[in-house]
């Protein structure tokens, strides 16, 4: 019995590791029945959607067993991290996965009756900038972008962002850098994970909080809400937040309550985010000031697979398509099966 086999749950099964490769690949691009289809037309393989299903979440749980031995070895400092690098930036987000009933009982949600209809699926990108545009804006480094995500806690993420990061050469990078919305949850992994590192607040998500204050202050859409908006982008740009905060605070209480409950959230927002928020002095150190990125790759790794019409996933079933397609968008698909040799 060869240890590869027994690592990839060949044994006893009629798929070599080659055919396992490709039906993993498919099923972690496409639904599984769309890439059965495609397995008979493009390489004239035979097999059901089940089988293309089980080999791709079987492959997908040796990819995270992978990844949990990788993260083992970096914490034992037997894994040499990649070199040094000018600036590391690193980025996380969560995004819902439809999930089947077994999985959201008893959890509240967003549905009007109240009940959950999906898992928040965390996904994190670490990726590295040195260059500079004509222009003076920064560049990604080309081909630099790495992902982890998986279905489960805020506490649980931090450690698998902190491997990965350390794995890009966190320890030896210039300058550290963490991008998010406003989320608690994001600061709070920041803190406790890259306690050196620059935080900086997307600027388009601050942009989408001024917004709401005029619809909570004026109404949507009046010209009064318009102008108090306008008003307020450059100083948000400038970085004056605090001037923001005080012209916020000087805003007449609406009538409905909600509505004075959500203006407070609002003010608190930029409360706890100002020094976040220092807009003009991050880009004069030529920083990036959007998370785009890993909102990108929530859209790309996590959605465009995950989140088709109809689909509904258990946990299980979603991580370990979840980490098939951490390692294919992030160029380390090579990497897994190396591991498996």
């Amino acid at each position: 019995m060869i240890p590869k086999d027994q690592e990839l749950d060949v044994v006893g099964t009629s798929f070599s590791p080659g055919l396992r490769r490709l039906m993993a690949r498919v099923g972690a691009q496409e639904a599984f029945d769309m890439a059965r289809q495609d397995l008979a037309e493009l390489a004239g393989v035979v097999v059901s959607t089940k089988a293309v299903e089980r080999i791709s979440e079987v492959v997908g749980v040796a990819a995270e067993a992978a990844n949990e031995a990788e993260r083992a070895a970096l914490r034992a400092g037997t894994v040499q991290p990649s070199p040094a690098t000018h600036r590391l930036y690193i980025e996380m987000d969560g995004t819902g996965v439809p999930a089947v009933p077994e999985e959201t009982q008893g959890r509240a949600g967003k549905a009007a009756d109240k009940t959950a209809k999906t898992r928040e699926a965390k996904l994190g990108c670490i990726f590295t900038q040195f260059h500079f545009d004509a222009e003076g804006w920064p560049v990604r480094d080309p081909d630099s972008t790495t992902y982890v995500g998986a279905i489960e806690t805020a506490e649980q993420f931090g450690p698998r962002l902190y491997a990965e990061a350390v794995r890009r050469g966190l320890t030896a990078a210039t300058t550290t850098i963490v991008l998010g919305d406003g989320a608690p949850w994001i600061w709070n992994r920041a803190e406790e994970h890259f306690p050196g590192a620059v935080q900086i607040v997307d600027l388009y998500h601050a942009r989408e909080h001024l917004e709401a204050v005029g619809r909570l202050a004026f109404g949507s859409g009046s010209a009064a809400a318009q102008a108090w908006v306008g008003a307020r982008r450059d100083e948000l740009e400038d970085g004056d937040v605090d001037v923001i905060i005080a012209e916020i605070r000087k805003l007449p209480a609406p009538s409905d309550p909600h509505r004075q409950d959500e203006l407070r959230k609002e003010a608190e927002y930029f409360e706890t985010n100002k020094l976040r928020m220092c807009y003009k002095y991050f880009r004069a150190r030529g920083f990036f000031v959007g998370s785009g990125v890993v909102e990108a790759g929530c859209k790309t790794v996590i959605g465009q697979r995950l989140k088709q019409s109809g689909m509904r996933w258990t946990v299980a079933g979603a991580n370990a398509v979840i980490a098939l397609r951490c390692r294919l968008l992030g160029n380390r698909w090579e990497d897994l099966w190396r591991c498996a040799a």
